[in-house]
């Protein structure tokens, strides 16, 4: 089962990816430092660090699908 308290759900719109709030600070559209050509490969097992451009903190993603990065950080409440 996936861990939900570690997903962040994520939208790519014109070939970048965006989240709707930053975990971190709550800023809206947050345009990520990831492309959709890298998901594949995040999907396949290779570890990403993720540095929010809001607020620079930092996460590592685990894994993608479609809707939701997994990280290694808790990024809600349970």
């Amino acid at each position: 089962m996936i861990p939900f308290e570690r997903a962040w759900p994520y939208d790519i719109i014109m070939k970048d990816i965006y989240v709707q709030s930053c975990p971190f600070c709550g800023q809206d559209n947050v345009l990520l430092p990831l492309r959709p050509k890298e998901l594949p490969d995040i999907k396949s097992g290779k570890k990403r660090l993720l540095v929010f451009p809001c607020c620079h903190n930092r996460v590592t993603v685990l894994d993608a699908d479609q809707d939701y990065l997994l990280t290694d950080t808790k990024l809600r409440q349970a």
